[in-house]
């Protein structure tokens, strides 16, 4: 009996020591999760549309991306795409055919409220034809976003987009982003204001900056995230925007035709298809 008992005893104790040890296994702390993360996306557009305008002359662009974040809330990245308004307009007599964004700066949320702030260059590669100057741009920006709504303030720095004395000039975007519940779709609106300053030398008598480049524009779009059909297109976005501007003067955005200087008016209302993969 004591033999029997002996082993239920044995028995009784390893039921009850083996999840033990599983759990102490367990127990044993995981690595901890870098707070470094990096992500790059590529992306086919039928067109660049930048703040309403038309950077390709309305013809296709690839673009794509890398970015660094920090637990802390700093980041940094770098982005391209091909252009075409710099040789369209005879500024640029070799190259101009890519925009490189520079840009660093800091975020932070306190719950459904978010702030960014940071420092953007364009960078514009090439040779200028004689009588212009590098449309390269520097802009400070600072957003504060709540849910689904953003406001963006950017403020040049000096030189903008090819016109000469703008310091001051800015950009003002109000957008919003919303998701259609968990359907993967996202339905987007968005107004802008580009108000130039100051007065470059080249412009006609009677005219400055603010005449000749200031506009408004408007977006509506629709993304839809083809992760939802299946995992093998996670990060995979498909989408549709309509754009439009007013104000307009076409001296500043017009075609020959207008009195500009592109082959196409880059501030035409437009549709633009694209997809994009972030990895």
């Amino acid at each position: 009996m004591k033999m029997i008992k002996l082993e239920y005893f044995l028995i009784l104790a390893g039921v009850i020591l083996a999840p033990a040890s599983v759990m102490a296994a367990d127990a044993t702390p995981a690595a901890p999760e870098s707070p470094h993360t990096f992500t790059a996306n590529v992306g086919v557009y039928s067109q660049y549309i930048f703040r309403g305008l038309t950077q390709t002359n309305e013809d296709p662009a690839i673009q794509g991306g890398m970015d660094y974040s920090h637990a802390s809330g700093f980041y940094a990245g770098v982005w391209a795409s091909n252009i075409s308004w710099l040789r369209d307009n005879g500024s640029y007599k070799s190259s101009g055919s890519a925009e490189i964004d520079l840009y660093g700066g800091y975020k932070h949320s306190f719950g459904p409220v978010g702030i960014d702030v940071g420092y953007l260059k364009y960078w514009y590669p090439g040779d200028v034809t004689a009588g212009f100057i590098k449309a390269d741009t520097d802009e400070l920006y600072a957003a504060a976003s709540w849910k689904w709504f953003t406001v963006k303030y950017s403020h040049s720095l000096g030189d903008t987009f090819g016109v000469r004395d703008a310091s001051g000039t800015y950009y003002v975007d109000l957008s919003a982003s919303v998701p259609v519940g968990e359907t993967g779709l996202t339905l987007g609106a968005h107004y802008g204001i580009q108000k130039y300053s100051g007065r470059d030398s080249a412009l006609p008598v009677g005219m400055n900056n603010d005449k000749a480049y200031s506009y408004n524009d408007w977006k509506i779009s629709a993304a839809y995230d083809l992760g939802k059909i299946g995992p093998k297109l996670t990060g995979t976005t498909i989408g549709v925007q309509y754009t439009d501007t007013s104000s307009v003067n076409n001296f500043g955005y017009g075609s020959v035709a207008q009195g500009g200087v592109y082959p196409k008016n880059i501030a035409d209302s437009q549709v633009t298809v694209w997809v994009q993969k972030v990895f």
